[in-house]
């Protein structure tokens, strides 16, 4: 019996061992999680990466793309599914997101590719092809942000010992998690498209640190104020979760595993 083999076999059990559990957490998890919630956060991230594209204020000081007028509801999204099911399944949902979103472009841009003489496409054509490296800037600031949005929502929450589940506690943990996770998502992704790949591609456009800064930080205050003037619908649902016993498989579950 070789014994040397014995390490990696336990750790390739192991990890199968995990793949399996993992597979089985998320398949409950989209069985239980309301469609409704999911849906909007898909459509909001799809049409987050469109209007990207679109810079639609730049002065001196300041830019800001598209992106800023529905990024809020994706945030929102999580802050629901992370108070509810946990940061876990807020970040898979998360990852589902992003994955539908690639598929989405992908199928885009082969439409934009094939030809057709009807008439002139070409701004459709332009429009749907998109541009590769603001998709991957988007996915891997979404992902980055979505993490520490969800884990910091949940960590605040633990801090709410008396009343967890009131509106000060769900407010704080939204807010706060939602600014900074919003401020990093608009500042990665304003870097690594406007300062690193737009020179490069776009014939020298570019935007200034100072731009990048500005448009994070303004983003981050205009979607928390769009998120306070929703909050009352996103703490609606929440409770309405709770009163319906939504998810009990799953929580049932992830409770169990513990």
């Amino acid at each position: 019996m070789d014994n040397n083999n014995l390490p990696q076999t336990s750790w390739h059990f192991s990890l199968k061992e995990w793949l399996k559990k993992e597979k089985k957490e998320t398949q409950i998890l989209l069985r239980c999680i309301p469609a409704t919630v999911v849906s909007l956060f898909v459509v909001s991230v799809i049409c987050m990466n469109l209007l990207a594209n679109k810079t639609l204020v730049q002065t001196y000081w300041i830019a800001l793309d598209g992106g800023i007028l529905i990024s809020w509801l994706s945030f929102m999204c999580m802050d629901i599914i992370t108070k509810y099911f946990g940061p876990k399944a807020s970040t898979k949902i998360a990852v589902l997101a992003a994955s539908i979103n690639l598929l989405t472009c992908m199928i885009f841009y082969i439409a934009s590719i094939i030809p057709s003489n009807a008439r002139d496409y070409s701004a459709l054509d332009e429009t749907l092809g998109g541009t590769w490296f603001i998709l991957l800037s988007s996915t891997i600031a979404f992902l980055l942000s979505a993490l520490i949005n969800n884990f910091m929502n949940w960590t605040i929450g633990k801090a709410f010992k008396k009343n967890p589940d009131g509106k000060l506690a769900f407010a704080a943990r939204s807010y706060i998690s939602t600014f900074i996770g919003q401020f990093l998502d608009n500042l990665m992704f304003s870097v690594m498209v406007f300062m690193f790949f737009a020179p490069i591609f776009w014939d020298g456009f570019h935007w200034t640190l100072l731009q990048c800064v500005a448009c994070a930080l303004t983003g981050a205050v205009a979607e928390v104020i769009m998120e306070m003037m929703f909050f009352p619908a996103a703490y609606r649902i929440v409770t309405d979760w709770k009163k319906h016993n939504v998810g009990q498989e799953y929580l049932a579950y992830i409770e169990g595993g513990k």
